[in-house]
């Protein structure tokens, strides 16, 4: 059973995960509106992921007999002065979502819950990813600069990207 304090920081991170799905999906559409659907692409897989994110904390949550409990989800941006300023607003956002795993984390830990701490491992690691896969392409983009082929071609690269589920845990009830 989950204490109060982890349920209600879990909720928490269940509404964040669905709020960062909807902030992706603003992104992708904003940018295939401009003419960059590999771009548009690579948030629309972000947003599948985040909606994954949230499933697998609101099917943590029953499985310790706990109750989700979800709030508004406050409006997104809807537009970007540039690709650079859309992926350092992701990275920002990412590291706030780092930030609040790692305090779920923390308090699980003060709480001797090690099921929901162990469950958050994945998670920890994953914002490793998500951190790392922003500034992999923010380094890009300040590369590519002004350059219209530079854009064309990671444009193209962010088109191949493909979804896959983000956890086995998404499924299991």
């Amino acid at each position: 059973m989950l204490s109060s304090k982890i349920q209600d920081a879990l909720n928490a991170q269940v509404n964040a995960e669905i709020w960062s799905a909807y902030l992706y999906l603003s992104m992708s559409c904003y940018f295939e509106s401009e003419g960059y659907a590999g771009i548009a692409n690579w948030f629309k897989v972000q947003w599948k992921e985040e909606l994954d994110h949230a499933e697998i904390f609101r099917n943590y949550i029953h499985s310790r007999s706990g109750r989700v409990e979800l709030k508004a989800i406050d409006s997104v941006p809807t537009e970007w002065k540039s690709i650079l300023d859309a992926f350092e607003a992701t990275l920002e956002h990412e590291q706030k979502v780092t930030a609040m795993i790692n305090n779920i984390y923390a308090l699980a830990e003060a709480e001797n819950d090690y099921a929901t701490r162990d469950r958050l491992a994945w998670f920890v690691s994953e914002q490793v990813e998500e951190e790392e896969s922003a500034r992999t392409i923010i380094d890009k983009v300040k590369m590519i600069g002004d350059n219209g082929m530079g854009r064309y071609m990671l444009d193209q690269e962010l088109a191949a990207r493909t979804y896959t589920q983000a956890s086995p845990l998404a499924t299991a009830e």
